[in-house]
């Protein structure tokens, strides 16, 4: 079996990453032969979401788009072709249509509530270049869906029978995000941290107030990782660290608390809750908003935190800070959730369980 894994991002996003790249050794264990086409190469990933460079910009999506092109032409070789979020950024789902025309057994994963996106005002600038319906048609021609949360599943199934319709929650490989021996107990200053992206590092300004509270009593250092801007909190020490690639889970490893400050609405309820998932995986005991995806993963004080408001996430953040052994038996029960619900090993056979149904669906005919 040969399968083409259609996708936006390269290496760099995380959700193809996770969602799909991870996936390639076991599956290829399995015999099947899997071909990855990202729309955008790292180079223009790398300059996507920054300001300036508008010209590099329209080369890099000209090319990319000559590109998928080919890879459409390419496509009729494979048996499956698995698309993560959508084929081509602007306009209606040609691509999707085409191949279901064609009779191609398209399986289409869903990690993010996209089809709200143009009602989000980042989005404006691109707005008349959307398709406002683009998610629901191409679940509308795909034979399989894969979601990560029950909210994105309910969506789905306003468009398609529920039987086509599988929950598989964002994971990781258990065996390369591992806690460090030396989990930093005895450090006078423990470090807080946020690892994200420039989409959502706007949600920190949630915790300033937090921050400032919690400095009036107890020495922290804040490392933030991500935000593509310098965070500055007048009186607190920060970290302001760039992610790249290969720095990824060492930036995990050096925290002792992680938190994930997010609002409560319809579009983080789309969210897989998948940093509060990366910091359990290395033992790092984490303070979390109480909305979405969060609240089916982390139960409250025992293997990490929620938190409703800022006298919640004052007092938590306080309570991990004053007990390094609690950091440490959170941290552990953290891990423990994630290897039984949340692994590779646990969610790979699920995914190839779906790809053969597909395939012998499309053989069956």
């Amino acid at each position: 079996m040969k399968v083409i894994f259609i996708s936006p991002y390269p290496t760099q996003g995380p959700s193809y990453r996770y969602r799909v790249e991870q996936y390639f050794n076991y599956l290829e264990g399995k015999g099947i032969q899997c071909v990855a086409r990202p729309f955008m190469n790292s180079q223009f990933y790398n300059i996507a979401y920054r300001p300036k460079n508008i010209t590099r910009k329209l080369i890099y999506f000209l090319l990319a788009s000559i590109s998928r092109c080919w890879d459409f032409i390419q496509s009729f070789r494979y048996d499956i072709i698995f698309i993560h979020l959508e084929a081509y950024p602007l306009g209606p789902p040609v691509l999707e249509f085409l191949w279901s025309k064609f009779g191609k057994t398209i399986i289409y994963d869903l990690d993010d509530a996209i089809f709200l996106r143009n009602k989000k005002p980042a989005y404006k600038i691109v707005k008349f270049f959307k398709f406002g319906k683009k998610v629901e048609s191409i679940i509308r021609f795909s034979k399989e869906i894969v979601v990560c949360n029950q909210y994105l599943k309910d969506y789905a199934t306003k468009f398609k029978e529920k039987s086509k319709i599988h929950i598989i929650p964002t994971s990781l490989d258990t065996d390369k995000f591992l806690p460090l021996k030396n989990t930093g107990e005895n450090r006078k200053e423990p470090v807080i941290g946020w690892i994200g992206s420039h989409s959502t590092a706007a949600y920190l300004n949630e915790l300033t107030d937090v921050f400032r509270s919690l400095k009036k009593e107890h020495d922290f250092v804040l490392k933030i990782v991500g935000s593509n801007f310098s965070v500055q909190i007048e009186g607190i020490k920060i970290i302001n660290k760039e992610w790249r690639l290969e720095d990824d889970l060492n930036d995990f490893q050096s925290l002792d608390i992680g938190v994930y400050p997010l609002p409560d609405n319809e579009w983080t309820k789309g969210k897989t809750g998948f940093k509060t998932i990366q910091y359990m995986s290395v033992g790092i005991p984490c303070v979390v908003s109480n909305v979405g995806r969060n609240k089916e993963i982390i139960q409250d004080g025992i293997n990490g935190f929620l938190a409703d408001n800022k006298d919640e996430w004052l007092t938590k953040l306080s309570l991990l800070i004053e007990n390094p052994q609690l950091r440490s038996s959170i941290g552990a029960r953290g891990r423990e959730t994630v290897i039984e619900r949340y692994s590779l090993k646990v969610n790979a056979p699920i995914l190839l369980e779906i790809i053969l149904k597909g395939y012998n669906e499309r053989h069956a005919r």
